[in-house]
């Protein structure tokens, strides 16, 4: 099982890139302008180790809603392009070791509604390896 520090990681590090117009949350897409990410269907084990460690890929999606197309065109671009070059992220309570993401899907455009608003999405995997909760806490 996956915990949360490593979506809290990969929030805080996307939040990090210069000159980003909006910050991404964990989360699912509101009624006005936001950009989220959420797990997707499909992540799986594959490799478990006898002490209870597995690599795992997990299946995420980058989700941006704005009135603005160039606006989500832009962020999401930049935002693919840094995490095709993240090499580290650190776990805050040891639970994970990063190995890297995969952009599965480059930006996309999936829906214009009738109030004016455009929705982009971004699927990536990471690959990570996950700790047993009785090893990073003794």
């Amino acid at each position: 099982m996956i915990g949360i520090d490593f979506i809290e990681r990969l929030a805080e590090k996307v939040n990090q890139i210069p000159n980003l117009p909006i910050r991404v949350e964990p989360g699912y897409l509101g009624a006005g302008e936001s950009f989220v990410f959420y797990p997707l269907p499909g992540s799986r084990v594959t490799q478990e180790y006898m002490d209870g460690t597995s690599d795992q890929q997990l299946n995420f999606e980058f989700a941006m809603r704005s009135t603005i197309q160039g606006k989500i065109n832009q962020t999401l671009w930049v935002v693919s392009n840094a995490l095709e070059e993240l090499k580290e992220l650190e776990s805050q309570d040891g639970s994970f070791e990063f190995q890297n993401i995969v952009i599965t899907n480059k930006p996309f455009i999936n829906q214009a509604d009738d109030q004016g608003f455009f929705t982009f999405l971004l699927d990536i995997q990471a690959n990570i390896t996950v700790f047993k909760e009785e090893k990073i806490n003794g």
